[in-house]
């Protein structure tokens, strides 16, 4: 069973020459390995060509290469943006989004299968958290995505797909180092964007790391009465301890933090909530990115219409907060995260 396996994409360079000492290989297999893992992104271990026949028979016996299988793609009439629907072992489901934008393209990755924030307007927590994505799991998703669209390429990555990716940390922060080396993928940590509902002491976890992923930090509310309704970790985590450890975050990374704010009609989208946001972030030089909601079918919220989105913006750009809305990719798809894996699920 695969299960029993170590899985060798999810392994860093460091752990990977440890185990080929283990298995008495010279040091040099390592960098073959890792190039046929993170460059060549083989599926069998036949296909490692310049290693031994009965080294590779050996590394079959005790590891595998995993990965996951695009289950279901989807394309959008629209814009052609890609919506993948990934099988995992085990039968857990998770998405992928591949926008293509005038800069190139970015894909959407998930990090959990199902998630346990509980946040009241998304898809992915009904039904609760299954479990943590390996880091081979999740690099398994770019490397599906990279090889379905060779040779064009992934440009950015987004992590907003199903999951918190700082609830799953110590495998987040091994995917961002494997998918950055220049040996493997070689994408630049810069072009990574990284969302959080707000678990604070991760925060400071990832701003000791330094690396230079772009923080996203979803906020949905000004107050902390209404964002502890919308948002069940802000009973936790407050909102003045939240834009705290986002201070000392930028502090620590010279990296800005962006704020995500979903407008849901007669909830948080009046001229009011507004005014309150942009009290609450005034002199932080802080970008926040304005969502029209999702719908979900299982919940009661809906989308502010397209003039209050607009006046929304209009408010805090007067009060000197910048404000862009999301360009929406995809519309004709299951949109929301989450979604099209119960559909299928």
């Amino acid at each position: 069973m695969s299960a029993d396996r170590l899985n060798l994409r999810g392994l860093a360079r460091t752990e990977l020459a440890g185990l080929l000492n283990e298995m008495e290989q010279p040091a040099y297999r390592a960098k073959q390995i890792f190039s046929w893992l993170h460059q060549k992104r083989v599926s069998t271990f036949d296909e490692m060509t310049n290693l031994p026949a009965s080294f590779r028979q050996s590394l079959a016996q005790r590891c595998t290469i995993g990965g996951v299988k695009v289950q279901k793609r989807l394309v959008s009439s629209i814009d052609g943006t890609v919506k993948y629907l990934y099988g995992l072992d085990g039968g857990d489901l998770v998405e992928g989004v591949l926008m293509g934008h005038r800069h190139g393209n970015s894909l959407c990755i998930s990090s959990q299968a199902g998630c346990r924030m509980g946040c009241a307007f998304c898809a992915s927590a009904l039904g609760g958290l299954s479990r943590n994505l390996t880091t081979g799991e999740i690099l398994g998703q770019v490397y599906a995505a990279a090889d379905d669209i060779a040779p064009e390429r992934i440009g950015s990555i987004v992590m907003m797909g199903v999951g918190e990716p700082l609830d799953n940390f110590e495998n987040v922060c091994r995917f961002l180092e494997l998918v950055s080396h220049p040996d493997g993928f070689g994408l630049s940590l810069r072009r990574i964007s990284l969302s959080t509902c707000g678990l604070v002491d991760e925060i400071y976890r990832l701003a000791e790391k330094k690396y230079p992923v772009t923080l996203s930090v979803s906020l949905h509310a000004a107050n902390d009465d209404l964002r502890s309704e919308l948002m069940p970790i802000n009973r936790k985590y407050g909102i003045a301890a939240l834009l705290k450890a986002c201070r000392d975050y930028f502090e620590a990374t010279g990296r800005r933090v962006s704020f995500e704010y979903s407008l849901m009609a007669g909830k948080n989208d009046a001229v009011t909530d507004a005014k309150a946001l942009a009290a609450l972030l005034k002199g932080r030089g802080d970008h926040v990115n304005l969502i029209p909601h999702n719908p979900v079918k299982e919940r009661a919220l809906t989308r502010s219409n397209r003039e209050t989105v607009l006046a929304f913006q209009k408010e805090l750009e007067i009060r000197g907060i910048n404000a862009t809305i999301r360009r929406e990719l995809g519309a004709d798809l299951d949109a929301a995260c989450g979604q099209l894996r119960r559909t299928d699920g």
